[in-house]
């Protein structure tokens, strides 16, 4: 108990548990249009956090790596408390996690959050999440896998740019640091980093050039939030998806959702990432990854690849929902027509 209040004295900045009760009659959803909402672009000196919304960090080790590269930025770093708290698979109850997550965008020293990891948790606190909170404190906000709740949730109810990147316990190396560099903390407008030579080829689903604003994250949480209040708009959008250990047929099962449920129908263009370790068990018995893919989209008509740097990979792209883009299926690119910060 006592190690757990010094690790939230040593913070100093995570406001009081009090401060919970005002944010519960904030996650209404709202209906009406959002506007787009850049947050101020990080800089040396800030002070950012690293949160965990959803899954437990078991290997502690990892915080004060992830922290040490934070600081290596020029960032002041402060620990929020999910990070040593353990409730079953979670980082603390739902309760304890959306309360940090509220607290840390009240705060307005705090300039930038970070995700420590992903797992599963972030859809279950999206009732908690005080959005008329992060509207008027706008921040960037960093993550990826289950994250992608969070991100889609956030930029649908306040318009905020979120950014789908690497969390903690994923690696920061060159390719993935500059390629969030260039747009976290810079209002240039950067263009998306090339494929390192090191990385498989991309593959055309089907040609042509689209433009619109970006949106999307892991296809599985995706998938998890068709129904709810708390996905965007997708027409004309272009959609980037990624996975993970998901067989064949377990992803033509959510493309279906999505084509069920309208979302392909609407948008204009399509970007898949990397599937990592998703081929079949039985593959004499399957579709291969790159065959649903064909079923899937290439019937849409609309300009698609796959094989973007995108996911849970090691060299990994920043990709900032809810900024106009352009892709150009035949060359496997994905550029920036804007921005992502001011």
């Amino acid at each position: 108990m006592n190690s757990r209040r010094n690790f939230i004295k040593a913070s100093g900045l995570l406001t009081a548990s009090s401060i919970l009760l005002p944010y519960m009659g904030l996650a209404e959803v709202n209906q009406q249009i959002v506007t787009k909402i850049k947050p101020p672009m990080l800089k040396p000196g800030d002070t950012v956090a690293i949160t965990s919304p959803a899954g437990a960090v078991w290997d502690e080790k990892q915080i004060t790596v992830f922290g040490d590269i934070l600081i290596g930025y020029g960032f002041k770093v402060i620990y929020g408390q999910t990070l040593k708290e353990k409730f079953g698979y979670f980082a603390g109850t739902d309760e304890l996690r959306a309360q940090e997550l509220n607290d840390l965008f009240a705060n307005k020293q705090v300039k930038g959050i970070f995700c420590m990891k992903g797992g599963w948790g972030s859809a279950r606190i999206l009732e908690k999440i005080g959005y008329n909170i992060i509207q008027k404190n706008p921040k960037v906000f960093v993550g990826f896998s289950d994250i992608s709740a969070l991100l889609l949730a956030i930029a649908a109810k306040t318009g905020l740019i979120t950014f789908h990147g690497p969390v903690g316990t994923t690696g920061w190396n060159d390719f993935t640091k500059t390629s969030f560099m260039n747009v976290a903390m810079t209002s240039k407008v950067c263009e998306v980093l090339p494929t390192p030579a090191t990385e498989e080829k991309f593959i055309t689903i089907t040609k042509g050039k689209a433009s619109g604003e970006l949106v999307g994250g892991n296809l599985t949480i995706m998938a998890g939030l068709m129904g709810s209040n708390y996905v965007p708009e997708w027409k004309n959008k272009i959609l980037f998806l990624e996975e993970s250990k998901e067989e064949p047929y377990s992803v033509d099962r959510m493309l279906t959702q999505l084509k069920l449920s309208g979302v392909l129908d609407t948008i204009a263009g399509f970007v898949f990432g990397k599937c990592v370790k998703c081929e079949a068990e039985e593959p004499l018995k399957a579709f291969t990854l790159h065959e649903v893919l064909l079923q899937r989209i290439q019937p849409l008509g609309i300009p698609a690849f796959y094989g973007a740097m995108i996911g849970h990979i090691e060299n990994k792209l920043t990709i900032p929902i809810g900024i106009k883009a352009s892709m150009d299926a035949d060359k496997g690119t994905l550029s920036f027509l804007e921005s992502a910060v001011i």
